[in-house]
């Protein structure tokens, strides 16, 4: 499912753009439920990130998060199943490998600034390559709003961002910003530096992030205890060996 040229692309920069995966249509439903889900669950919106012991910055100032959507509709299959998305998961962490969460992040309005930083425990990759994300589109993402910055290349390196930099906020003179239009799938080797910038519009800028994780790491969401019948019942026996269940 990607060519020869994008593996090489994304194993030497450390990210790779999968095009536009979801229609308009898809777009908007799952915005729809993701506004739905905001205000059922209100002040408890991403609670099960607080009752991860993996996850080091659960509540985040300035953006909207949920989490669990494995759980919470249909219409979130696609972001763990997507043929394009497992092949590019693949590539990076080998054949055996499972979701490590399905998560909401919504950078407010002057807000959504993160340090540059790594995924993996604060650590360098060492031999192998341990966790691989891929960040989902809901708006177009621009020079304005929050863009996810990726420093390519960054995941071959033996340090982190602050060993390097005096401060990590702070642009990378070799960072690139994720820009595309809604629907767009954007896949990155979580050991590559990476953080949001600052959302200077009047809007929230939407994503989801399908996080992925090699087989002998934790989940960030344990999937086995927040699985329910209906999402068992619902997806194929592939989908429920991602999600080790």
């Amino acid at each position: 499912m990607l060519t020869k040229d994008e593996i090489t692309k994304l194993y030497k920069e450390g990210y790779l753009c999968l095009g536009q995966l979801l229609t308009k249509t898809q777009v908007e439903e799952i915005n729809d439920r993701i506004t739905e889900l905001l205000k059922i669950e209100g002040e408890s919106a991403g609670s099960e990130l607080a009752d991860s012991k993996y996850i080091r910055h659960p509540k985040e100032y300035g953006a909207d998060r949920l989490a669990d959507l494995v759980n919470k509709g249909a219409v979130f299959d696609i972001f763990y199943t997507h043929q394009r998305v497992l092949a590019g998961i693949e590539a990076v962490l080998g054949k055996e490998y499972k979701l490590s969460s399905l998560n909401y992040r919504a950078a407010k309005p002057g807000k959504g600034l993160q340090k540059l930083h790594v995924d993996y425990k604060n650590s360098v990759a060492g031999e192998r390559f341990k966790v691989c994300n891929s960040i989902w589109l809901l708006d177009d993402f621009t020079d304005y709003n929050g863009a996810t910055r990726i420093v390519p290349g960054t995941h071959m390196s033996n340090k982190l961002p602050e060993e390097e930099m005096d401060n990590p906020t702070l642009a990378h003179p070799d960072e690139i910003l994720i820009k595309a239009p809604a629907g767009t799938v954007f896949i990155f080797n979580s050991h590559v530096w990476h953080g949001g910038t600052t959302n200077t519009t009047s809007k929230d800028r939407r994503s989801i992030h399908s996080y992925f994780c090699a087989s002998d790491q934790p989940q960030q969401v344990d999937q086995k205890r927040y699985i329910t019948d209906d999402t068992l019942h619902r997806i194929t026996s592939k989908a429920r060996e991602i999600l080790d269940v």
